[in-house]
């Protein structure tokens, strides 16, 4: 039985491991560039040294939301799976970049929470997850979000075993977005106060898409074979 534990990779690791968003800029210049110009062999040779945006071995691992920036056309691909973990139930929302949608809210823990989370994704066409992570009004990091990092990093070894992928996306401010939209939308109090998670869990989404994956923060099983399936994209 493996037990390394996964790793985590930093979103904003300064410049040895360049953003989601600057990832956007070096690869849409390749494409224009074309493939065998000396700017564009460069480029390639500074992606795949990016461990976020890679396993190491070459091989983007984009997420979704990052490819729809890079080609407008993109739309064959899977659905992305909004998550947000709180304290007592865990809000889940799907979407593919337009339109995301409050799925459903588990009470669940544990074990039991991570398998309920594989089965969404395999009956809902999911190939990302897209985890809320909370973090304080200025940016910094809380108790609840090591618990969320401890929960993404064991689903992330599950995840790739079906060669789907885990993000971490700063979820602050979501629950009073989605409180709000709610409202807008004249929900009842009741009604919100059952949905809230799963719309919260939209919110992540939207946010997700809004800045083209350029805040999410990959997280990686360090078992080179999974690694080599998230490359592949291998599903089961």
């Amino acid at each position: 039985m493996l037990t390394t534990k996964p790793s985590i990779l930093p979103a904003k690791s300064a410049a040895l491991y360049p953003s989601n968003l600057s990832i956007i800029t070096d690869l849409r210049l390749k494409h224009a560039l074309g493939p065998s110009s000396t700017v564009a062999r460069r480029l390639r040779v500074f992606s795949t040294s990016s461990t976020m945006a890679t396993t190491g071995g070459g091989g983007e691992i984009l997420p979704n939301a990052l490819r729809r920036r890079i080609y407008p056309c993109w739309g064959s691909g899977f659905f992305s799976l909004g998550i947000d973990v709180g304290t007592s139930r865990t809000g889940v929302a799907i979407g593919k970049g337009f339109a995301p949608r409050p799925l459903t809210v588990l009470d669940l823990r544990g074990e039991k929470l991570e398998q309920r989370l594989i089965q969404i994704a395999e009956q809902e066409e999911v190939d990302e997850f897209i985890i809320g992570l909370p973090k304080s009004y200025d940016g910094k990091e809380t108790p609840q979000s090591n618990k969320v990092r401890s929960i993404a990093g064991r689903i992330a070894v599950k995840a790739a075993e079906r060669g789907l992928r885990i993000y971490l996306q700063d979820e602050h401010g979501t629950t009073l977005e989605a409180l709000d939209f709610m409202i807008e939308r004249g929900l009842k109090r009741s009604a919100r106060k059952v949905k809230v998670d799963a719309y919260s869990a939209m919110m992540v989404l939207d946010r997700y898409f809004s800045t083209s994956g350029s805040e999410a923060e990959l997280v990686l099983p360090k078992q080179l074979d999974l690694q080599e399936k998230l490359k592949k994209g291998v599903r089961r």
